[in-house]
């Protein structure tokens, strides 16, 4: 199903070594809002730690957001040192494309890390790229992002229970 998740985790950080080897994913398209920094901004200092160890072992990564706050979304991507775009359009095709070909890497070789069904894991399914849903880092939200929040949680349970 399209907007289901290959992979739900509680974290970016959970994203390991083992898990993208193991799934041939050689580059990763991340999201910003609630995935790399919460509602105010802030980068955990693990989700640094994190980045720069799995940019060492030689995975390829680039910010793909939403937001049209370029500045907010250059803030981070110049603390991670990655290339980034903001003003996406996920789920539409377009970003993805335009990300794959920073990454240099085929479809079939990025996963897509996002907090969101209809914008990352839509979108990463709609280009056949592997789909890992995380938690949001907290419950506060964009207005827009809480109006499809209680459909979210339950394409999530539906997902969890068919995994059982």
């Amino acid at each position: 199903m399209l907007l289901y998740p290959k992979v739900y985790l509680n974290n970016v950080r959970e994203i390991t070594m083992d898990l993208l080897e193991k799934n041939h994913i050689k580059g990763l398209i991340l999201d910003v809002d609630n995935t790399l920094i919460d509602y105010y901004q802030n980068l955990p200092e693990e989700t640094f730690s994190w980045c720069q160890d799995l940019k060492e072992k030689g995975i390829k990564m680039c910010i793909l957001s939403n937001s049209n706050k370029k500045e907010k979304v250059k803030m981070v991507a110049d603390k991670l040192n990655l290339p980034y775009r903001n003003f996406a359009c996920k789920p539409f095709k377009s970003g993805f494309q335009k990300a794959m070909q920073v990454l240099e890497l085929k479809n079939t070789e990025i996963a897509v890390v996002g907090d969101q069904i209809f914008t990352d894991v839509l979108g990463a399914n709609r280009m056949n790229m592997f789909s890992i849903l995380v938690r949001p880092i907290e419950q506060k939200d964009i207005w827009i992002t809480i109006l499809k929040r209680p459909l979210e949680n339950r394409i999530i349970r539906n997902y969890q229970n068919k995994q059982k």
